[in-house]
């Protein structure tokens, strides 16, 4: 139960963080998504199931807070969870968490989430869909991935104090 207490506090302290202070990190126009990076998270630590339930309710609660698409960012936050859930391994999860496997998982799960997002956030232009739609993706995911480099360096710290105890 505490579990749950603590994840819905970095919830909530996360999405104050996305609408508030990362828009003064855009770079392009592009944002990163430290909120998939939490589902991410979630995914290589509790597994598929949990990933799943937690990326519907991140995405209801940005929904719920940016009032754009109502429903977008829910269906793609919990289909990246579902992605991310595959790369759960109970016995690798501190390795992954402090390796490079945490970044790629981050960037294929925002790379699906972006393409799905912006596939459909982006119907209505007339100019070019398909390239408007990678190329958003792409930026947005590399900027997301190159943000989760942040806890994978945390992660590997904690992880090479715990071997050395």
């Amino acid at each position: 139960m505490e579990h749950y207490v603590r994840s819905t506090l970095a919830i909530l302290v996360l999405l104050l963080l996305q609408t508030t202070f990362i828009p003064f990190l855009s770079v392009g126009g592009f944002l990163p998504d430290v909120l998939l990076i939490w589902v991410v998270y979630i995914a290589v630590t509790r597994g598929q199931l949990e990933a799943t339930i937690t990326g519907f309710a991140v995405g209801l609660l940005q929904d719920a807070v940016t009032i754009q698409f109502f429903g977008l960012s829910t269906l793609t936050k919990t289909l990246a969870g579902f992605v991310a859930g595959y790369f759960f391994n109970e016995n690798l999860t501190e390795q992954t968490l402090g390796s490079y496997r945490f970044l790629l998982i981050t960037l294929l799960s925002s790379f699906v989430h972006n393409v799905l997002y912006y596939g459909i956030f982006l119907q209505g232009i007339q100019d070019a869909l398909f390239t408007s739609m990678i190329e958003f993706s792409v930026a947005v995911s590399l900027y997301t991935a190159l943000v989760s480099v942040f806890p994978m360096f945390t992660f590997v710290r904690k992880y090479r104090f715990s071997q050395s105890l």
